[in-house]
């Protein structure tokens, strides 16, 4: 069994997310904490927005992989950024680094923005929902 996709028509066109995902039965759910894009022990310089997005993305995607899933069992994201000027802006790059790890794959996603986030460089920070051993996408 797969994600069944709810997409109403009376919400509208959606691209680059769904509006809803029924996890199949039998899949154990996994809840991924915030990943952020940027944290201050880390080395070098912070990288640009689409940078951080894919630095997350990452971190979501090995906890998943780590609990024995794939990318295409993560059923929800909300991402958190201090800048929706930012996100809208790096739109291009952003799904380029989406495509590279989910392909063309979108669960139902949330876009929030926030005042702040842990580490004070950081502008983008991930959490996410997995449904692992259900069938996925």
């Amino acid at each position: 069994m797969t994600f069944q996709i709810f997409n109403p028509p009376e919400l509208g066109a959606h691209k680059g997310w769904n509006n809803g995902i029924l996890a199949p039965a039998g899949g154990r759910i996994l809840f991924v904490a915030g990943q952020a894009g940027w944290e201050e022990s880390a080395l070098g310089r912070p990288p640009d927005f689409a940078g951080q997005f894919a630095r997350a993305l990452d971190k979501v995607l090995a906890v998943v992989r780590a609990a024995g899933g794939a990318p295409t069992d993560v059923a929800r994201l909300t991402i958190y950024t201090t800048s929706l000027d930012a996100y809208t802006n790096a739109l291009k790059p952003l799904g380029e680094e989406w495509r590279a790890r989910f392909q063309t794959y979108y669960p139902a996603v949330a876009l929030v923005e926030v005042k702040g986030l842990v580490a004070p460089a950081c502008v983008v920070e991930i959490e996410a929902t997995a449904v692992i051993g259900g069938g996925g996408a």
